[in-house]
């Protein structure tokens, strides 16, 4: 028994392992990305207030209406800068996502931007870089890069050189949502190029005499973003036309940063980020949300994701075998703890510690073994109350059965118990000579109908039927489950058993000429109940001294007569007629002194 339960566990914990590794696959494959992307933004990023130091200034349909479709002049943003400055303190900073590559076709426009931006030192402009595949080369060493920067798109020299450049690349995650920013660029010839919201927030700490927060740290050049705001979250409805026509006090944007950028639908610059998967959120807003991150100083860093595969294969292996053959109620608790414990130390890592985890991994895989645990368990109960339906339907009571079905293989396990149970045997008298005189099949009629009326006496009685031997019977009561008054019961079936045969015997004797009786002995006592046998081949019975005298009773007892022992006269108390034959039968086995009785009559409740 010790073999069999050892190779059983490692049967499944090599399951476990199995399956464990299968789900480490499944998560390192990328297979999960797109929807461990929406339930994991959806823990960690929230909207939260601004407090206004950061305003956008849209290029916005507005815009585009008054002024004119893009590209503008480029005399025109000089006067919208020129405007912002003009108040009685400048913003900290003027950010402008717009490309200004190269000379124009009017280089008075151009240096009218340049001296514009000169004369306020606190412009920012954008560039751009392109990627692709190429070759670089590292001392004697070549390799393939496939994002190496082809092309780099910078403000035109005489802008450059007077106004602070970050590059503006904004790369989507492989689902397409803006998870993550990259710092700087390495642009050949030209050295590292930080990005526009960097160097945004860099100048504005200058501007302000502050501190300037350290770079968050990257992977493979790339920070996770913090989210501040939605769409709309630092853009009050202020268009690039209300400044350029004066319908706005400078004054509102005095030591503020400025981000000016496209705020319009069909100007390419929209993206769907980790904050808001379903609208649209402009680049500039994006940039303004970098901006905020630095300010804060707050850069989450993602868990290696080696380390989080080893936890996803530890917890997946404890809790298929914590969901094995586990009652319903414990699973789902156990799933519940598991789940919701993991959503929230995720939520709890990222809120105090800024460590970013796979929040959908751990719940998604234990929920599919909760799943997967029920449905194996719901089979398994079907095919065990099956197999018990199978073993007892056809010789227990429905009663007994409906709470055997609820036990389950337990009530099929080899071996037996001790119970006290009241035995009944059942044969019928005169029916060797009776099998000499009529044709066999006549026979099998007869004694058909003598056992199923024996059946009937016996299940409306709620007894357990244990064999036909012959033309025998052999019942007991008080097992498999304890009944109320078992002795009872037995001799209700017995009584029943005598009253029926009576009906039948006329019956036989009008269409054969011949009729039987029963001979009935009753006993109560201990017995060992049980599947008695090998495990290929064994029968639910009852054993013992107490059934061997309930046999010899029955061999004794005369046609038409129901013999039991004292043991079941004194149960049975007031409520029977009894009549003591004494010692005068002799029982094989039994010492002198063994009294025996008829059962004369049972009062019915």
């Amino acid at each position: 028994m010790k073999c069999l339960k050892s190779k059983k566990k490692i049967i499944i914990s090599i399951a476990a392992m199995t399956v464990a590794v299968l789900f480490v696959f499944m998560a390192n494959s990328g297979l999960l990305n797109y929807a461990d992307g929406v339930v994991s933004d959806a823990v960690y990023q929230k909207q939260k207030a601004t407090d206004g130091e950061i305003v956008v200034v849209g290029i916005d349909q507005k815009a585009l209406q008054e002024i004119g479709p893009l590209p503008w002049s480029r005399d025109i943003m000089a006067d919208v800068i020129s405007i912002l400055n003009s108040g009685e303190e400048k913003p900290a900073v003027i950010a402008v996502d717009v490309l200004y590559v190269g000379e124009s076709a009017s280089p008075e426009n151009d240096s009218y931007l340049a001296n514009v931006a000169d004369f306020g030192e606190n412009v920012v402009t954008a560039s751009a870089a392109t990627y692709g595949s190429g070759i670089v080369e590292i001392g004697d060493n070549f390799y393939a890069e496939k994002r190496k920067v082809l092309a780099y798109d910078e403000p035109f020299p005489e802008l450059a050189k007077v106004t602070n450049t970050g590059h503006i690349n904004t790369m989507a995650d492989s689902d397409g949502i803006i998870r993550h920013a990259l710092l700087a660029i390495d642009v050949p010839g030209k050295g590292t190029v930080k990005s526009f919201s960097r160097t945004i927030y860099e100048k504005y700490c200058e501007v302000k005499g502050i501190a300037v927060n350290p770079e968050p740290p990257t992977i493979k050049g790339f920070f996770y973003i913090p989210f501040t705001g939605k769409g709309g979250a630092y853009y009050d409805f202020i268009s690039a036309s209300d400044i350029y026509y004066g319908e706005v006090d400078p004054d509102f944007f005095a030591g503020k940063i400025v981000l000016i950028g496209p705020y319009a639908a069909g100007l390419q610059d929209e993206y769907r980020t980790s904050i808001d998967h379903a609208a649209p959120t402009y680049g500039i807003e994006i940039h303004a949300n970098l901006v905020e991150a630095f300010r804060n100083g707050f850069y989450p860093i993602e868990a290696s994701k080696a380390l989080q595969l080893v936890l996803l294969f530890f917890i997946t292996f404890v809790m298929f075998i914590f969901f094995y053959d586990r009652k319903v109620l414990h699973s789902v608790v156990g799933e519940i703890i598991v789940c919701l414990g993991t959503i929230l130390l995720a939520y709890l890592l990222y809120h105090t510690g800024g460590i970013v985890l796979h929040v959908l991994w751990i719940p998604l895989f234990v929920s599919i073994l909760f799943v997967v645990s029920i449905a194996i368990n719901y089979i398994k109960t079907s095919n065990e109350k099956r197999k018990v339906a199978d073993t007892f339907g056809h010789y227990v009571d429905p009663v007994i059965m409906k709470q055997l079905l609820e036990q389950g293989t337990s009530a099929l396990e080899l071996g037996g118990k001790m119970h006290d149970i009241a035995v009944l045997f059942v044969d019928i008298r005169g029916f060797t000579t009776m099998s000499e005189s009529l044709d066999p099949p006549t026979v099998v009629e007869i004694i058909n109908s003598y056992l199923t009326l024996t059946t009937e006496c016996i299940m409306k009685n709620h007894g357990t039927l244990d064999k036909f031997v012959g033309d025998c019977t052999m019942a007991f009561w008080n097992a498999p489950l304890s009944q109320e008054d078992p002795v009872y019961l037995a001799c209700c079936a017995a009584m029943d058993m005598v009253e029926g045969s009576k009906a039948l015997g006329e019956q036989l004797l009008e269409k054969y000429g011949r009729t039987v009786s029963f001979g009935i002995g009753v006993n109560w006592g201990p017995a060992v109940v049980g599947n008695i046998g090998a495990p290929r081949r064994m029968d639910y019975t009852a054993i013992g001294d107490t059934v061997n005298t309930s046999a010899r009773l029955e061999a004794n007892a005369p046609g038409g007569k129901i013999l039991i022992s004292r043991a079941v006269a004194d149960i049975l108390g007031d409520r029977a007629k009894v009549t003591s034959l004494g010692d005068s039968i002799k029982l094989k086995g039994k010492a002198d002194g063994f009294e025996i009785l008829t059962l004369d009559e049972l009062i019915r409740k």
